[in-house]
Protein backbone atom coordinates (compact mmCIF):
# COMPACT_ATOMS: atom_id res chain seq x y z
CA UNK A 1 0.00 0.00 0.00
CA UNK A 2 1.26 3.60 -1.03
CA UNK A 3 2.24 5.85 1.69
CA UNK A 4 3.33 9.18 2.34
CA UNK A 5 4.29 11.44 5.31
CA UNK A 6 1.95 14.15 6.21
CA UNK A 7 2.45 16.92 8.53
CA UNK A 8 -0.64 17.08 10.89
CA UNK A 9 -0.20 19.31 13.34
CA UNK A 10 2.58 21.03 16.13
CA UNK A 11 3.65 20.06 19.11
CA UNK A 12 2.02 22.70 21.36
CA UNK A 13 -1.22 21.70 19.56
CA UNK A 14 -1.81 19.29 21.73
CA UNK A 15 -2.00 19.18 25.45
CA UNK A 16 -0.70 15.83 27.05
CA UNK A 17 -3.51 13.28 27.57
CA UNK A 18 -5.41 15.13 25.13
CA UNK A 19 -7.46 13.49 21.80
CA UNK A 20 -7.83 15.65 18.52
CA UNK A 21 -9.85 14.65 15.44
CA UNK A 22 -7.73 16.46 12.31
CA UNK A 23 -8.26 16.74 8.48
CA UNK A 24 -6.19 15.43 6.42
CA UNK A 25 -5.93 14.55 2.37
CA UNK A 26 -9.34 14.79 2.51
CA UNK A 27 -10.02 12.26 5.47
CA UNK A 28 -10.05 12.43 8.97
CA UNK A 29 -7.06 11.07 11.64
CA UNK A 30 -7.45 11.19 15.48
CA UNK A 31 -3.89 12.16 17.12
CA UNK A 32 -3.37 11.54 20.71
CA UNK A 33 -0.79 13.14 22.93
CA UNK A 34 0.69 10.35 26.21
CA UNK A 35 3.85 12.24 26.79
CA UNK A 36 6.11 14.97 25.84
CA UNK A 37 7.35 13.20 22.86
CA UNK A 38 4.51 10.20 22.94
CA UNK A 39 1.69 10.88 20.09
CA UNK A 40 0.08 8.11 18.17
CA UNK A 41 -2.16 8.37 14.96
CA UNK A 42 -5.20 5.76 14.48
CA UNK A 43 -8.59 6.19 12.50
CA UNK A 44 -11.13 9.03 14.04
CA UNK A 45 -14.22 6.75 14.47
CA UNK A 46 -15.93 4.01 16.88
CA UNK A 47 -15.53 0.96 14.72
CA UNK A 48 -19.08 -0.19 16.30
CA UNK A 49 -21.27 2.60 15.28
CA UNK A 50 -19.03 5.38 14.34
CA UNK A 51 -19.16 7.73 17.53
CA UNK A 52 -16.11 10.28 17.04
CA UNK A 53 -13.64 8.99 19.64
CA UNK A 54 -12.18 12.45 20.07
CA UNK A 55 -15.79 13.29 22.31
CA UNK A 56 -14.67 9.93 24.45
CA UNK A 57 -12.09 9.58 27.32
CA UNK A 58 -8.28 8.96 27.37
CA UNK A 59 -7.18 6.85 29.99
CA UNK A 60 -3.46 6.10 29.67
CA UNK A 61 -3.17 4.05 26.88
CA UNK A 62 -7.07 3.35 26.28
CA UNK A 63 -9.61 5.01 24.74
CA UNK A 64 -12.92 4.60 25.50
CA UNK A 65 -15.87 5.21 23.02
CA UNK A 66 -18.81 7.95 24.16
CA UNK A 67 -21.47 6.07 23.33
CA UNK A 68 -21.49 2.21 24.00
CA UNK A 69 -18.05 2.18 25.58
CA UNK A 70 -16.60 0.10 23.10
CA UNK A 71 -12.49 0.84 23.99
CA UNK A 72 -9.32 0.53 22.38
CA UNK A 73 -5.50 1.00 22.78
CA UNK A 74 -4.16 4.33 21.44
CA UNK A 75 -0.42 2.88 20.86
CA UNK A 76 -1.74 -0.49 18.46
CA UNK A 77 -5.45 0.42 17.40
CA UNK A 78 -6.07 -2.70 19.06
CA UNK A 79 -9.73 -3.38 21.09
CA UNK A 80 -9.42 -4.10 24.48
CA UNK A 81 -13.82 -4.00 25.22
CA UNK A 82 -17.00 -4.59 23.42
CA UNK A 83 -18.96 -3.74 21.70
CA UNK A 84 -17.45 -3.10 18.57
CA UNK A 85 -15.31 -6.07 16.34
CA UNK A 86 -12.74 -4.38 14.71
CA UNK A 87 -9.88 -2.44 15.79
CA UNK A 88 -8.48 0.74 14.66
CA UNK A 89 -6.35 1.12 12.19
CA UNK A 90 -3.17 2.67 13.32
CA UNK A 91 -0.46 4.73 11.46
CA UNK A 92 3.15 5.53 12.35
CA UNK A 93 4.01 8.95 13.90
CA UNK A 94 7.59 10.91 14.15
CA UNK A 95 8.53 14.21 15.52
CA UNK A 96 10.65 16.54 13.50
CA UNK A 97 11.50 19.58 15.91
CA UNK A 98 8.21 21.14 16.38
CA UNK A 99 6.57 19.36 13.61
CA UNK A 100 4.18 15.94 14.00
CA UNK A 101 4.60 14.22 10.73
CA UNK A 102 2.04 10.78 10.55
CA UNK A 103 2.78 8.40 7.81
CA UNK A 104 -0.64 7.92 5.87
CA UNK A 105 -2.27 5.43 3.48
CA UNK A 106 -3.53 7.23 0.31
CA UNK A 107 -7.17 5.79 1.31
CA UNK A 108 -7.57 6.15 5.30
CA UNK A 109 -9.20 3.07 6.44
CA UNK A 110 -11.92 3.42 8.98
CA UNK A 111 -11.53 -0.21 10.86
CA UNK A 112 -9.08 -3.16 10.80
CA UNK A 113 -10.14 -6.95 11.03
CA UNK A 114 -7.66 -8.43 14.12
CA UNK A 115 -5.16 -10.59 13.25
CA UNK A 116 -6.64 -14.72 13.52
CA UNK A 117 -4.72 -17.74 13.60
CA UNK A 118 -6.10 -20.28 10.97
CA UNK A 119 -7.03 -24.05 12.62
CA UNK A 120 -4.32 -26.48 12.11
CA UNK A 121 -5.15 -29.82 13.17
CA UNK A 122 -1.26 -30.89 13.26
CA UNK A 123 -0.63 -28.34 15.91
CA UNK A 124 -3.81 -28.66 18.32
CA UNK A 125 -6.70 -31.73 17.60
CA UNK A 126 -8.66 -29.94 20.25
CA UNK A 127 -12.22 -28.94 19.22
CA UNK A 128 -14.10 -26.10 21.35
CA UNK A 129 -17.54 -25.63 21.03
CA UNK A 130 -19.85 -22.76 21.74
CA UNK A 131 -23.60 -22.78 21.96
CA UNK A 132 -25.29 -19.35 21.31
CA UNK A 133 -24.32 -16.97 18.75
CA UNK A 134 -25.53 -14.28 20.81
CA UNK A 135 -22.53 -11.52 21.46
CA UNK A 136 -21.11 -13.88 24.60
CA UNK A 137 -20.62 -16.28 21.83
CA UNK A 138 -19.96 -14.70 18.36
CA UNK A 139 -16.48 -12.51 20.86
CA UNK A 140 -15.52 -15.45 22.36
CA UNK A 141 -14.94 -17.47 19.02
CA UNK A 142 -13.13 -14.27 17.27
CA UNK A 143 -11.20 -14.03 20.98
CA UNK A 144 -10.09 -17.66 20.24
CA UNK A 145 -8.91 -16.74 17.03
CA UNK A 146 -7.50 -13.66 17.85
CA UNK A 147 -5.46 -15.63 21.26
CA UNK A 148 -4.05 -17.64 18.78
CA UNK A 149 -6.06 -21.36 19.15
CA UNK A 150 -5.87 -23.23 16.02
CA UNK A 151 -7.78 -26.10 16.87
CA UNK A 152 -11.69 -26.63 15.40
CA UNK A 153 -14.03 -23.83 16.63
CA UNK A 154 -17.64 -24.93 16.08
CA UNK A 155 -20.02 -22.05 16.64
CA UNK A 156 -23.68 -23.83 17.19
CA UNK A 157 -27.04 -21.55 16.91
CA UNK A 158 -30.59 -23.12 16.72
CA UNK A 159 -31.15 -19.89 14.45
CA UNK A 160 -31.30 -20.56 10.91
CA UNK A 161 -29.21 -17.16 10.35
CA UNK A 162 -26.38 -15.62 10.98
CA UNK A 163 -25.15 -13.86 14.31
CA UNK A 164 -26.73 -11.08 14.44
CA UNK A 165 -26.92 -7.50 16.76
CA UNK A 166 -30.18 -7.73 18.62
CA UNK A 167 -29.84 -4.35 19.77
CA UNK A 168 -31.14 -3.17 16.50
CA UNK A 169 -34.03 -5.39 17.03
CA UNK A 170 -36.52 -3.22 18.85
CA UNK A 171 -34.89 0.05 17.49
CA UNK A 172 -34.02 0.91 13.74
CA UNK A 173 -35.29 -2.35 12.56
CA UNK A 174 -38.56 -2.00 14.28
CA UNK A 175 -38.46 1.59 13.54
CA UNK A 176 -38.51 0.57 9.44
CA UNK A 177 -34.81 2.09 9.39
CA UNK A 178 -32.89 -0.80 8.86
CA UNK A 179 -33.01 -3.85 6.82
CA UNK A 180 -32.36 -7.39 7.50
CA UNK A 181 -29.04 -6.85 5.26
CA UNK A 182 -27.91 -4.72 8.13
CA UNK A 183 -28.35 -7.23 11.30
CA UNK A 184 -25.59 -9.81 10.73
CA UNK A 185 -22.30 -9.15 12.74
CA UNK A 186 -19.82 -10.74 10.32
CA UNK A 187 -20.57 -11.77 6.82
CA UNK A 188 -20.49 -15.87 6.12
CA UNK A 189 -17.29 -15.56 4.46
CA UNK A 190 -15.40 -13.82 7.36
CA UNK A 191 -16.65 -17.68 9.33
CA UNK A 192 -15.30 -19.43 6.77
CA UNK A 193 -12.06 -17.73 6.29
CA UNK A 194 -10.95 -17.17 10.03
CA UNK A 195 -12.12 -21.61 10.40
CA UNK A 196 -14.79 -20.58 12.49
CA UNK A 197 -17.60 -23.26 11.47
CA UNK A 198 -20.99 -22.20 11.98
CA UNK A 199 -23.52 -24.92 12.99
CA UNK A 200 -27.10 -23.07 12.02
CA UNK A 201 -30.49 -24.48 12.43
CA UNK A 202 -28.84 -27.10 15.07
CA UNK A 203 -31.09 -27.16 18.64
CA UNK A 204 -29.42 -28.59 21.57
CA UNK A 205 -31.11 -31.07 23.46
CA UNK A 206 -28.28 -32.25 26.03
CA UNK A 207 -24.99 -31.35 27.22
CA UNK A 208 -23.89 -33.75 29.41
CA UNK A 209 -20.46 -31.97 31.56
CA UNK A 210 -18.98 -35.07 32.48
CA UNK A 211 -18.70 -37.13 29.60
CA UNK A 212 -17.90 -33.47 27.55
CA UNK A 213 -20.92 -34.47 24.84
CA UNK A 214 -23.75 -32.28 23.14
CA UNK A 215 -26.50 -33.97 21.55
CA UNK A 216 -28.38 -32.67 18.96
CA UNK A 217 -32.20 -32.37 18.16
CA UNK A 218 -31.59 -34.68 15.23
CA UNK A 219 -29.84 -37.20 17.81
CA UNK A 220 -26.29 -36.35 16.44
CA UNK A 221 -23.87 -36.30 19.12
CA UNK A 222 -20.55 -34.24 18.97
CA UNK A 223 -18.00 -34.32 21.93
CA UNK A 224 -15.72 -30.96 23.11
CA UNK A 225 -12.28 -30.84 24.96
CA UNK A 226 -13.56 -26.83 26.22
CA UNK A 227 -17.18 -25.76 25.99
CA UNK A 228 -18.94 -22.58 26.23
CA UNK A 229 -22.51 -22.51 26.79
CA UNK A 230 -23.83 -18.61 25.89
CA UNK A 231 -27.79 -19.61 24.95
CA UNK A 232 -28.79 -16.16 26.62
CA UNK A 233 -32.87 -16.06 27.63
CA UNK A 234 -36.10 -16.78 25.99
CA UNK A 235 -38.96 -14.65 26.85
CA UNK A 236 -40.69 -15.23 29.62
CA UNK A 237 -44.45 -16.50 28.85
CA UNK A 238 -47.76 -14.75 30.01
CA UNK A 239 -49.86 -17.61 31.05
CA UNK A 240 -53.62 -15.70 31.22
CA UNK A 241 -56.88 -17.12 28.89
CA UNK A 242 -56.51 -15.97 25.22
CA UNK A 243 -52.51 -15.37 25.29
CA UNK A 244 -52.29 -18.36 22.17
CA UNK A 245 -54.39 -15.54 20.11
CA UNK A 246 -53.16 -14.49 16.77
CA UNK A 247 -51.62 -11.27 16.80
CA UNK A 248 -49.57 -11.85 20.30
CA UNK A 249 -45.32 -11.92 20.07
CA UNK A 250 -42.76 -11.67 21.71
CA UNK A 251 -39.47 -9.52 20.69
CA UNK A 252 -36.58 -11.65 20.63
CA UNK A 253 -35.71 -12.70 17.08
CA UNK A 254 -35.55 -11.08 13.49
CA UNK A 255 -38.77 -13.17 12.81
CA UNK A 256 -40.42 -11.53 16.05
CA UNK A 257 -40.35 -8.34 14.54
CA UNK A 258 -40.54 -9.45 10.64
CA UNK A 259 -44.16 -11.12 12.26
CA UNK A 260 -44.95 -7.48 14.24
CA UNK A 261 -44.20 -5.32 11.11
CA UNK A 262 -46.29 -7.73 9.08
CA UNK A 263 -49.20 -7.21 11.18
CA UNK A 264 -49.20 -3.77 11.86
CA UNK A 265 -50.81 -0.89 9.91
CA UNK A 266 -50.55 2.94 10.49
CA UNK A 267 -53.37 3.77 13.34
CA UNK A 268 -53.63 0.46 14.83
CA UNK A 269 -54.17 -0.06 18.31
CA UNK A 270 -51.15 -1.79 20.26
CA UNK A 271 -50.98 -2.93 23.68
CA UNK A 272 -47.46 -3.83 25.12
CA UNK A 273 -47.28 -5.63 28.10
CA UNK A 274 -44.42 -4.35 30.67
CA UNK A 275 -42.59 -1.50 30.79
CA UNK A 276 -38.85 -3.06 30.50
CA UNK A 277 -36.54 -1.76 27.73
CA UNK A 278 -37.48 -3.63 25.08
CA UNK A 279 -41.36 -3.02 25.92
CA UNK A 280 -40.47 0.55 26.21
CA UNK A 281 -38.09 0.57 23.15
CA UNK A 282 -41.02 -1.11 21.41
CA UNK A 283 -43.46 1.28 22.40
CA UNK A 284 -41.60 4.00 20.73
CA UNK A 285 -40.60 2.10 17.62
CA UNK A 286 -43.89 1.17 16.70
CA UNK A 287 -45.40 5.44 17.68
CA UNK A 288 -42.91 6.26 15.16
CA UNK A 289 -44.36 3.83 12.63
CA UNK A 290 -47.48 5.52 13.31
CA UNK A 291 -50.06 3.41 15.81
CA UNK A 292 -51.54 3.75 18.83
CA UNK A 293 -49.78 2.35 22.08
CA UNK A 294 -51.15 1.80 25.51
CA UNK A 295 -48.19 0.56 27.84
CA UNK A 296 -49.34 -1.95 30.89
CA UNK A 297 -47.05 -2.31 33.90
CA UNK A 298 -47.58 -2.98 37.48
CA UNK A 299 -44.85 -0.37 38.57
CA UNK A 300 -45.89 3.17 39.33
CA UNK A 301 -43.52 4.39 36.23
CA UNK A 302 -41.19 2.91 33.99
CA UNK A 303 -37.99 1.36 34.84
CA UNK A 304 -38.76 2.14 38.66
CA UNK A 305 -36.60 -1.16 40.11
CA UNK A 306 -33.58 0.15 37.36
CA UNK A 307 -33.33 3.62 37.35
CA UNK A 308 -35.99 4.58 40.42
CA UNK A 309 -38.82 7.29 40.26
CA UNK A 310 -37.23 10.60 38.84
CA UNK A 311 -35.83 9.09 35.82
CA UNK A 312 -38.70 6.39 35.47
CA UNK A 313 -41.24 9.65 35.10
CA UNK A 314 -39.24 11.71 32.97
CA UNK A 315 -39.32 8.87 30.67
CA UNK A 316 -43.04 8.43 31.04
CA UNK A 317 -43.29 12.05 30.02
CA UNK A 318 -41.76 11.51 27.51
CA UNK A 319 -43.69 8.86 26.11
CA UNK A 320 -46.80 10.40 26.58
CA UNK A 321 -45.51 13.63 25.08
CA UNK A 322 -45.32 11.17 21.83
CA UNK A 323 -48.83 10.06 22.17
CA UNK A 324 -48.16 6.72 24.02
CA UNK A 325 -50.89 6.08 26.98
CA UNK A 326 -49.88 3.93 30.21
CA UNK A 327 -52.05 2.07 32.78
CA UNK A 328 -49.79 1.60 35.82
CA UNK A 329 -50.53 -0.67 39.18
CA UNK A 330 -51.92 -3.33 37.32
CA UNK A 331 -51.52 -6.40 34.89
CA UNK A 332 -53.50 -8.07 31.71
CA UNK A 333 -54.98 -10.98 33.22
CA UNK A 334 -56.61 -11.83 29.72
CA UNK A 335 -56.86 -11.44 26.06
CA UNK A 336 -60.66 -11.69 24.18
CA UNK A 337 -61.15 -11.94 20.62
CA UNK A 338 -62.22 -14.75 17.70
CA UNK A 339 -58.73 -16.15 16.18
CA UNK A 340 -56.91 -13.30 16.72
CA UNK A 341 -56.55 -10.55 19.75
CA UNK A 342 -59.16 -7.89 19.91
CA UNK A 343 -58.61 -6.78 23.47
CA UNK A 344 -56.62 -6.56 26.81
CA UNK A 345 -58.21 -6.96 30.48
CA UNK A 346 -57.05 -5.99 33.29
CA UNK A 347 -57.28 -6.57 36.78
CA UNK A 348 -60.02 -3.93 37.37
CA UNK A 349 -62.14 -5.29 34.24
CA UNK A 350 -61.01 -2.37 32.04
CA UNK A 351 -61.30 -3.53 28.23
CA UNK A 352 -58.57 -1.91 26.28
CA UNK A 353 -58.80 -2.65 22.74
CA UNK A 354 -55.72 -4.17 20.69
CA UNK A 355 -55.01 -5.12 17.28
CA UNK A 356 -51.85 -6.59 18.52
CA UNK A 357 -50.17 -7.26 21.35
CA UNK A 358 -46.23 -7.43 22.42
CA UNK A 359 -45.17 -8.75 25.51
CA UNK A 360 -42.24 -7.17 27.30
CA UNK A 361 -41.60 -8.90 30.73
CA UNK A 362 -38.20 -10.02 30.87
CA UNK A 363 -36.25 -13.32 29.48
CA UNK A 364 -35.22 -16.35 31.48
CA UNK A 365 -32.05 -18.17 31.14
CA UNK A 366 -32.08 -21.29 28.60
CA UNK A 367 -30.11 -23.64 30.66
CA UNK A 368 -32.71 -27.05 30.42
CA UNK A 369 -30.27 -29.12 28.24
CA UNK A 370 -27.53 -28.68 30.78
CA UNK A 371 -26.12 -31.42 33.21
CA UNK A 372 -23.19 -31.52 35.53
CA UNK A 373 -22.89 -27.97 36.56
CA UNK A 374 -24.75 -25.99 39.69
CA UNK A 375 -28.01 -24.35 38.46
CA UNK A 376 -29.50 -21.50 40.65
CA UNK A 377 -32.75 -22.37 42.12
CA UNK A 378 -34.58 -19.10 41.63
CA UNK A 379 -34.00 -18.77 37.54
CA UNK A 380 -32.30 -21.82 36.50
CA UNK A 381 -28.93 -19.44 35.48
CA UNK A 382 -25.63 -21.05 35.51
CA UNK A 383 -23.42 -20.47 38.61
CA UNK A 384 -19.79 -19.94 37.23
CA UNK A 385 -16.69 -18.37 39.16
CA UNK A 386 -14.22 -15.34 38.65
CA UNK A 387 -13.24 -17.03 35.22
CA UNK A 388 -17.09 -17.73 33.86
CA UNK A 389 -16.21 -21.54 34.50
CA UNK A 390 -19.29 -23.80 35.72
CA UNK A 391 -16.89 -27.19 35.60
CA UNK A 392 -13.81 -28.71 34.23
CA UNK A 393 -13.70 -27.32 30.89
CA UNK A 394 -17.33 -25.97 30.86
CA UNK A 395 -17.76 -22.16 30.81
CA UNK A 396 -20.97 -19.51 30.80
CA UNK A 397 -21.37 -16.63 29.63
CA UNK A 398 -23.93 -13.76 29.07
CA UNK A 399 -27.67 -13.77 30.02
CA UNK A 400 -27.87 -17.40 31.21
CA UNK A 401 -24.18 -16.65 33.95
CA UNK A 402 -25.01 -15.96 37.38
CA UNK A 403 -20.86 -14.33 38.18
CA UNK A 404 -19.16 -13.03 41.34
CA UNK A 405 -19.51 -9.29 40.81
CA UNK A 406 -16.95 -7.45 43.09
CA UNK A 407 -18.93 -4.37 43.57
CA UNK A 408 -21.58 -5.56 45.57
CA UNK A 409 -19.93 -8.56 46.84
CA UNK A 410 -22.67 -11.45 45.36
CA UNK A 411 -22.92 -13.43 42.68
CA UNK A 412 -25.20 -11.70 40.60
CA UNK A 413 -27.03 -11.85 36.62
CA UNK A 414 -27.01 -8.84 33.96
CA UNK A 415 -29.08 -9.17 31.29
CA UNK A 416 -26.39 -6.68 29.04
CA UNK A 417 -25.82 -7.09 25.23
CA UNK A 418 -22.20 -5.26 26.44
CA UNK A 419 -21.57 -7.51 29.08
CA UNK A 420 -22.35 -10.73 27.14
CA UNK A 421 -19.31 -9.84 24.81
CA UNK A 422 -17.49 -8.85 27.32
CA UNK A 423 -17.98 -12.10 29.35
CA UNK A 424 -17.52 -14.40 25.71
CA UNK A 425 -14.10 -12.59 25.59
CA UNK A 426 -13.17 -13.57 29.19
CA UNK A 427 -14.10 -17.06 28.69
CA UNK A 428 -12.35 -17.57 25.39
CA UNK A 429 -9.15 -16.07 27.09
CA UNK A 430 -9.89 -18.98 29.98
CA UNK A 431 -10.50 -21.94 27.46
CA UNK A 432 -6.99 -21.27 26.18
CA UNK A 433 -5.33 -21.08 29.51
CA UNK A 434 -5.00 -17.76 30.26
CA UNK A 435 -6.12 -17.45 33.30
CA UNK A 436 -8.05 -13.88 33.00
CA UNK A 437 -10.49 -13.03 35.75
CA UNK A 438 -13.60 -11.38 34.86
CA UNK A 439 -13.31 -7.54 36.21
CA UNK A 440 -15.43 -5.47 33.69
CA UNK A 441 -17.89 -2.77 34.63
CA UNK A 442 -21.53 -3.47 33.59
CA UNK A 443 -22.87 -0.83 30.40
CA UNK A 444 -25.59 -0.18 28.83
CA UNK A 445 -27.54 2.32 26.64
CA UNK A 446 -31.43 2.62 25.42
CA UNK A 447 -32.40 5.20 22.60
CA UNK A 448 -36.22 6.33 22.88
CA UNK A 449 -37.53 9.06 20.71
CA UNK A 450 -35.05 11.67 20.68
CA UNK A 451 -33.36 10.68 24.36
CA UNK A 452 -30.61 8.47 24.30
CA UNK A 453 -29.96 6.80 27.99
CA UNK A 454 -26.12 5.48 29.13
CA UNK A 455 -26.23 3.24 32.07
CA UNK A 456 -22.78 2.05 33.48
CA UNK A 457 -22.70 -0.11 37.24
CA UNK A 458 -24.76 -2.41 38.51
CA UNK A 459 -27.10 -1.22 41.60
CA UNK A 460 -29.97 -4.13 42.87
CA UNK A 461 -31.31 -1.41 45.44
CA UNK A 462 -29.96 2.04 46.58
CA UNK A 463 -30.16 4.22 49.74
CA UNK A 464 -30.21 7.22 48.08
CA UNK A 465 -29.95 8.97 44.21
CA UNK A 466 -27.33 12.05 44.21
CA UNK A 467 -28.63 14.09 40.79
CA UNK A 468 -26.26 16.45 38.54
CA UNK A 469 -28.57 18.27 36.59
CA UNK A 470 -32.09 18.39 35.57
CA UNK A 471 -33.94 15.05 35.19
CA UNK A 472 -36.62 16.43 33.08
CA UNK A 473 -34.80 19.04 30.75
CA UNK A 474 -32.99 15.23 30.20
CA UNK A 475 -29.95 16.27 30.80
CA UNK A 476 -28.63 14.90 33.77
CA UNK A 477 -26.22 12.43 36.18
CA UNK A 478 -28.11 10.23 38.41
CA UNK A 479 -25.62 8.30 41.13
CA UNK A 480 -27.18 5.11 42.70
CA UNK A 481 -25.53 4.88 46.29
CA UNK A 482 -25.64 2.25 48.65
CA UNK A 483 -23.47 1.95 52.33
CA UNK A 484 -22.05 5.41 50.63
CA UNK A 485 -20.50 3.95 48.03
CA UNK A 486 -21.95 4.39 44.16
CA UNK A 487 -22.56 1.44 42.46
CA UNK A 488 -24.32 3.02 39.13
CA UNK A 489 -24.50 6.24 37.63
CA UNK A 490 -26.77 6.93 34.52
CA UNK A 491 -27.69 10.05 32.48
CA UNK A 492 -28.64 11.66 29.41
CA UNK A 493 -26.82 14.54 27.30
CA UNK A 494 -23.56 13.24 29.16
CA UNK A 495 -21.91 10.83 27.06
CA UNK A 496 -18.33 11.90 27.82
CA UNK A 497 -18.86 11.97 31.72
CA UNK A 498 -20.41 9.08 32.17
CA UNK A 499 -17.29 7.48 29.98
CA UNK A 500 -15.43 9.11 32.48
CA UNK A 501 -16.75 7.78 35.21
CA UNK A 502 -17.30 4.11 34.05
CA UNK A 503 -13.74 4.58 33.36
CA UNK A 504 -13.59 5.80 36.98
CA UNK A 505 -15.00 2.73 38.42
CA UNK A 506 -13.39 0.69 36.67
CA UNK A 507 -9.86 1.73 38.05
CA UNK A 508 -11.31 2.00 41.38
CA UNK A 509 -10.73 5.62 41.69
CA UNK A 510 -14.25 6.89 42.41
CA UNK A 511 -14.52 10.17 44.99
CA UNK A 512 -16.29 9.66 47.90
CA UNK A 513 -19.98 10.23 48.10
CA UNK A 514 -19.32 13.64 50.23
CA UNK A 515 -17.25 14.91 47.66
CA UNK A 516 -19.77 13.88 44.82
CA UNK A 517 -22.50 15.07 46.30
CA UNK A 518 -20.91 18.48 47.59
CA UNK A 519 -18.79 19.88 44.79
CA UNK A 520 -19.48 20.44 41.07
CA UNK A 521 -16.66 17.77 39.42
CA UNK A 522 -15.27 17.94 35.79
CA UNK A 523 -15.35 14.37 35.30
CA UNK A 524 -13.25 14.20 32.13
CA UNK A 525 -10.60 16.51 33.95
CA UNK A 526 -10.78 14.12 37.28
CA UNK A 527 -9.73 11.25 35.66
CA UNK A 528 -7.10 12.69 34.24
CA UNK A 529 -5.84 14.24 37.58
CA UNK A 530 -6.10 10.77 39.22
Amino acid sequence: MKTSEVTVAQINDLRIGQMKQLSVNNSDILLARLSEQKFYATAPHCTHFGAPLEKGVLVGERIACPWHHACFNITTGDQEEPPGLDALPSFPVRIDGQNIIVQLPETIPEQRTPNMTKHNPSADSRVFAIIGTGPAGTFAAETLRQQGFQGQIFLITREERLPYDRTKLSKKYLQGKADEEALPQRSCEFYQENDIELRCGKAVTKVDADLKTITFEDNSVMSYNSLLVATGGRPKRLNVPGIDLDNIFTLRQPTDVNQILETAEPNQRVVVVGSSFIGMETAASLTQQGLSVTVISPDSVPFEKILGQQVGKMFQDLHESNGVSFRFGTKATQFEGKGKVEAAILENGEKIPADLVVIGIGVEPVTDFLSGVKIDDKDNSVIVNEYLQAGEDLYAAGDIARFPYAPIDKLTRIEHWRLAAQHGRIAAHNMVGNQVKFTGIPFFWSGQFNVKLRYAGHAEDWDEILFDGDVNSQEFLAFYIKNNRVLAVTGCGRDQEITAITELMRLQQMPDVDQIQNQSINWVEYIHNS
